[in-house]
């Protein structure tokens, strides 16, 4: 699987946007008001993702799980005593953060992924409805969509940086071993 690039992104920005944008003006009258509930169900999955990603970041680099707030902070003290303790009572060094199973970093690599391109789609399919409505913010109800449809579109909008940044903290850090070697000329034989 390849790394989201921008260029698919933002097609799927584009062409729902340039779709949606002169189809509105034969069905717009008929819709019922938009909802506004996808933009907080957008911000809570984009929350989610940003969590998720400092988590295997910080897993795969080997440095303590990310503690926010209070409770969080004393879970990490916690297991920083527990392990303090293991190491006098062993004699030996402790390792830092967790191991995280190969499988479970390309299943949130592909999570990423996926969450990036449906969030670019629903960035442009709301970036179309605000376009239409856009000529109407003197009437009531289309002031209302524009607001609504231009929330949704930001909110996705977030929910796409937080599923790239997802997608780009399950990369492997690369380990002493995966340097290039300096380029010395090969000897030749004698």
């Amino acid at each position: 699987m390849t790394p989201s690039r921008w260029q698919v992104l933002l097609g799927l920005f584009l062409v729902p946007a340039a779709v949606v944008w002169p189809l509105m003006g034969s069905v717009y009258s008929s819709l019922p008001p938009l909802p506004w509930t996808a933009v907080p169900t957008l911000l809570l999955l984009a929350l989610g993702e940003f969590y998720s990603a400092f988590g295997v970041r910080a897993r795969l680099h080997g440095h303590p799980l990310p503690a926010w707030g209070i409770r969080g902070e004393l879970r990490r003290l916690r297991a920083e005593v527990r392990d303090l303790r293991a190491e006098v009572r062993s004699g030996r060094g402790t390792q830092r953060g967790s191991r995280i199973d190969p499988l479970t970093i390309a299943r949130f690599a592909a999570l990423g992924k996926a969450s990036a391109h449906a969030a670019a789609v629903l960035a442009g399919i709301f970036t179309g409805i605000l376009l239409h409505v856009a000529g109407n913010l003197d009437i009531e109800t289309p002031r209302a969509d524009a607001w609504v449809s231009g929330a949704t579109a930001v909110s996705a909008l977030v929910l796409v940086v937080a599923a790239l940044f997802l997608e780009y903290s399950c990369r492997v850090p690369k380990g002493p071993d995966d340097r290039d070697p300096p380029s010395v000329p090969p000897t030749p034989p004698r």
